[in-house]
This record gives structure tokens, C-alpha cells and sequence, in this order.
């Protein structure tokens, strides 16, 4: 290439009108997708004290803020529920009746032009806070694979268009497929937290979810942060048992592994910017540190350039108002 003074980058910086011309990154609201949480009762919006501007809604709330998200052009919502009643194996998660399958049928009736997500898991039903059922102070993977697509399949019969499974079982992907298509769902699509990592940036959400582990940990079924050949490693198997979609979590501070993930499958890719790395922002913010604005908008495109489709972010309304 050509160097200076022939060639000078700064001639494409000169002016905003420029600058979008030669933008090789962007953003547009349907690329996000808005994380909810539902609870039974009317008339219901509890503030989450670690997450401003979040709060757990009952089902006619969801509905107001999820039209307001479809008029801004957002692409779709995530579901995470929270049962009245909890227990060892977390069966409020395939009722029928729970808040989560009560807010999709009423999206799909009153906001049909947005695509509904639906988190698969039993950390929010389960009254010890784990991922599956546990015995012997561990975590049984194979029993819990039946109860994850039990829960998939009420999803699907309440008009769920994507089923994102996010325990981290080995083999989750199909058995969820294989009861899907058992059960006359074969166009239900499968989001798979493929890459989730364990650690701390998923604090706040433990307190939206009232998904606190009451003993223990989740690294046994959650990634190590030091491992990139790994996040790969089941990437793939989710994608040979028939995942539609993949997802890295969080996404921040593993952009590295979203731009591998994307290059060497090139499977749609969606990354969550989760919780923890919302809350930082917020609090920083609050105390006058950063612009708010600006960082927030920065972080999603570096989120967009390291290859993500899809980004799940707490943001999703005012980065969506800004754009």
C-alpha cells in the first residue's frame, strides 16, 4: 500500500458523514435481544437492586415492555421465569401453566412480530439453585437430560420459536431435538449456550433469577476461563447433535473465542453481554467515571466486530433509542 504523504487515513476521519460511509462495523436493533423476567401476578414490576433499570415483571408488564421493544426494532426476547414453587428437580419448568409459558402465548398473541427465546434450565425452578438434579452432592447429567427437554417441549407446545439450553450437560442439544421432533416441533430452532464460561460476571443475574446456588459451585458443567480449544471442542459437538445456533457467555471478556467460534464454523453466532458486565457499566456511570452512552454503544460494536449476529444485552432498549 501506499504511505504518507500519498496515503492518509485521516482524510476518511475528517467528518462524522465520512466516517459512517467507510464504517466496517455496525449496529442495528434487530440484532439484540432483550433478556425478561417473568413471575406470576398482575401488575407486578420489582426493581433488581444490582441491575438498575431491570426488574422482574408479572406477565401483562412483560407484554408492555416487550410491544415498546418490538416498536424499537429490537429482534427479539429471551425468557427467564420464576416459579412460586421450587424443589429438588425443578418440575415447575415443564407446567404448562408457569409464567414463562403464560408470557409466550401471550407475545405470540399480542406482539407477534417478535422472535421469543426461551432459556432451558433448571437453576431458577430447582429449590437448591443447580443446573439439573443432584445427588450425592453432584450433579447427575444423564438424569437431568430428560427433565431439560420435558421443559423444552412445554416451551415449544406455548409457541417458543427458539429453545436456548444453558445448564452446560453434555448431550443437552439432542435430547432437546430428538424430544422436539418426537413431539411434532421440528421447526422449534436451538439456541445452545455452547461456550459458558463459569465465574463472576453473572452476580447480578443470580439475584434477577433468585438462581443462587445453595452449595457449591457450577465449574463442574461450566467452562474453565483459561480454555479457547475447548469452547471449540463443544461448539462443535452442539452442532453435530443438531444446534441451529450457538452462543458464547459472557461476552466481553471473550471476544477472542467469539471471533473463533464464528470463523471456524461460520454458524450463526449470538453472544450474551451478561449481568456483571451491564452492572459495571451502570455503576461506573452512576459515579461520573464514564460516559455511559458512548460505553455502552463501544462495548456492543466490539461485541458485532469480533463476529457475533446476535447480541443478548441489558441494553438492548437504550442502545436500540440511541441508534
Amino acid at each position: 500500500m501506499p504511505s504518507f504523504p500519498s496515503y492518509r487515513p485521516r482524510r476518511l476521519r475528517r467528518t462524522e458523514a465520512l466516517r459512517r460511509l467507510v464504517r466496517e462495523t455496525w449496529l442495528d436493533p434487530s440484532q439484540f435481544v432483550l433478556p425478561l423476567f417473568v413471575r406470576s401476578g398482575a401488575g407486578i414490576r420489582q426493581p433488581i437492586e444490582s441491575m438498575p433499570g431491570v426488574a422482574q415483571t408479572s406477565v401483562d408488564e412483560l407484554v408492555r415492555d416487550a410491544r415498546e421493544a418490538a416498536s424499537l426494532g429490537i429482534g427479539g426476547v429471551l425468557l427467564f421465569g420464576i416459579p412460586d414453587h421450587k424443589d429438588a428437580v425443578g418440575s415447575e419448568a415443564w407446567n404448562d401453566d408457569a409464567p414463562v409459558q403464560q408470557a409466550i402465548r401471550a407475545l405470540k398473541h399480542d406482539v407477534p412480530e417478535l422472535v421469543i427465546i426461551t432459556d432451558v434450565c433448571l437453576c431458577e425452578y430447582t429449590d437448591h439453585g443447580h443446573c439439573g438434579v443432584v445427588r450425592n452432592g453432584d450433579v447427575d447429567n444423564d438424569a437431568t437430560l430428560e427433565l431439560l427437554a420435558k421443559e423444552s417441549v412445554s416451551h415449544a407446545r406455548a409457541g417458543a420459536d427458539i429453545i436456548a439450553p444453558s445448564d452446560m450437560m453434555d448431550g443437552r442439544v439432542r435430547a432437546i431435538r430428538s424430544a422436539l421432533d418426537a413431539e411434532g416441533f421440528s421447526s422449534a430452532a436451538i439456541l445452545s449456550y455452547a461456550a459458558k464460561y463459569a465465574g463472576p460476571f453473572y452476580g447480578p443475574f443470580r439475584e434477577a433469577a433468585e438462581s443462587t446456588p445453595q452449595f457449591g459451585d457450577r465449574r463442574s458443567y461450566q467452562m474453565d476461563a483459561g480454555n479457547s480449544d475447548e469452547a471449540l471442542r463443544e461448539v462443535l459437538l452442539d452442532i453435530e447433535e443438531g444446534a441451529d445456533m450457538v452462543m458464547v457467555k459472557p461476552a466481553g471478556p471473550f471476544l477472542d473465542i467469539i471471533h473463533r467460534v464464528k470463523t471456524e464454523t461460520g454458524y450463526p453466532v449470538a453472544a450474551y453481554q451478561v449481568s456483571g458486565e451491564f452492572a459495571m457499566i451502570q455503576a461506573a456511570a452512576e459515579r461520573g467515571w464514564i460516559d455511559r452512552e458512548r460505553v455502552m454503544m463501544e462495548s456492543l460494536v466490539g461485541i458485532r466486530r469480533a463476529g457475533a449476529q446476535i447480541i443478548l444485552t441489558y441494553f438492548a432498549f437504550d442502545a436500540a433509542a440511541l441508534l
